[in-house]
């Protein structure tokens, strides 16, 4: 059964038989202002109560924790059919930040992100999506959500038509500009060239985390599917049409990645492309044995980056505390996830 956010107005008007062109309008405002429908006072009592059951919320919440000194909260949400998703959303001074799942674990497998080691569940609606922001954008109030990341649970572009009609709401209805979402992916290139082809200018993030094929295939097994020469051709391809800076994420991985081989590499990658370096530190996870790179390599390596002429900085690790930082949004709960495989997980784009 769709979800109240995967109905359009003319699929609430189905709900509405008899009323008016303007109920279903009226509902749909509502519901994308983040109200329930017994709290849409535009519409008649009765309607209401109706409403109520056709069209339950697709998100309850399981848990929800505080970090940062309450600048960062991570919610844990039970989707209608058992399966959990993890949202994050980080407050600055003026605005905020929702980093948001597309998936229910992941099947892309990266070695040290607790969700890859999680294995994969199932693909979130697009209404699920947009309800994780509308959630985040009630609780930032009175802050502005300026930000949406897709850098949560799952593979965004291995759930393209899901994650592109979530985007098109969140920059139409909901007024968030195309420059303030960003979509980040392991690799997958059939959706970043289809991405190049969308009307919207959103910013594309890829993780990249190694700068040789070899080292990349241990870390990222997508890879092996997509090696680096085709991924930086489509990178290439995006930034040539959209005129955006692309970013690299790199998770810092001590005695793997932060070496000075390995730096000389990402120079080279990130300058052909013009793209910005973001130096994550890594983050733990029960199933991966890497440790983080010590402080002092850390501004090491970006210092290599800088000198070599490519933008680069050392992100600030927000959510560490709850687990709720880059690479460490699981579960522990739940349905088991079924074992992933990046090489069948991508459908045809």
């Amino acid at each position: 059964m769709p979800g109240r956010f995967d109905l359009d107005v003319d699929g609430l008007a189905e709900l509405l038989p008899g009323q008016p062109a303007y109920r279903a309008r009226q509902l749909r405002a509502g519901l994308l202002r983040g109200l329930e429908p017994r709290d849409i006072t535009e519409l008649p009592a009765s309607m209401r109560a109706a409403l109520e059951a056709a069209l339950p919320p697709g998100l309850v919440p399981v848990g929800e924790r505080s970090g940062d000194g309450g600048r960062t909260i991570k919610w844990l949400w039970q989707l209608a059919d058992g399966a959990r998703v993890e949202t994050v959303l980080m407050h600055y001074p003026q605005r905020s930040t929702v980093c948001v799942s597309t998936q229910a674990g992941c099947a892309m497998g990266c070695s040290f992100c607790a969700t890859g080691q999680m294995g994969f569940v199932r693909s979130l609606g697009a209404g699920e999506i947009v309800e994780q922001v509308l959630r985040a954008r009630r609780a930032a109030e009175p802050r502005r959500l300026s930000n949406v990341v897709f850098m949560g649970m799952g593979e965004p572009l291995a759930n393209y038509d899901a994650t592109w009609a979530a985007i098109r709401v969140l920059t139409g209805e909901l007024g968030i500009s195309a420059r303030g979402v960003t979509v980040s992916t392991v690799g997958v290139v059939p959706g970043i060239r289809r991405m190049a082809g969308e009307a919207l200018p959103v910013n594309l993030a890829v993780s990249l985390h190694a700068a040789d094929d070899t080292l990349r295939d241990r870390l990222v097994p997508l890879n092996r599917r997509y090696p680096l020469s085709e991924l930086m051709a489509a990178c290439e391809h995006y930034r040539s049409v959209k005129r955006r800076r692309l970013s690299f994420e790199w998770a810092l991985i001590d005695g793997v990645n932060d070496t000075a081989e390995q730096a000389a590499k990402l120079a080279a990658l990130a300058r052909r492309l013009g793209a910005h370096v973001n130096l994550i530190p890594l983050n733990a996870t029960a199933g991966y044995a890497g440790t983080d790179t010590r402080p002092a390599s850390a501004m090491e390596l970006r210092q290599r980056l800088r000198d070599a002429g490519v933008a680069a900085t050392v992100r600030a690790n927000r959510g560490r505390d709850i687990d709720g930082a880059c690479g460490q949004l699981a579960w522990t709960e739940g349905p088991r996830p079924s074992p992933g495989d990046p090489l069948t997980a991508i459908p045809a784009l």
